[in-house]
This record gives C-alpha cells, sequence and structure tokens, in this order.
C-alpha cells in the first residue's frame, strides 16, 4: 500500500479504483487489482 499526499493520481490509474473514506482516512482500492491500494492521511 502506497501513502501519497494526492489520491487522484492513484486513482486515476485503472478504471476499477474507488476511493473509500474509512476511519478518518481515505484509501483508494481496487477489487480487481490489489496492487494499486493507496492510503492518505
Amino acid at each position: 500500500m502506497r501513502v501519497r499526499n494526492s489520491l487522484r493520481s492513484a486513482k486515476a490509474r485503472d478504471k476499477n479504483c474507488r476511493v473509500v473514506r474509512r476511519r478518518g482516512r481515505v484509501y483508494v482500492i481496487n477489487k480487481k487489482n490489489p496492487r494499486m491500494k493507496a492510503r492518505q492521511g
């Protein structure tokens, strides 16, 4: 999982990416390609 200060670039890498808020943190998750995971905050 990558930690980055802007998740817009992480979301744009794949069309299956979703931005999700959990416990005050913002995550990018991808069911089809789990290597695309990223976190902010």
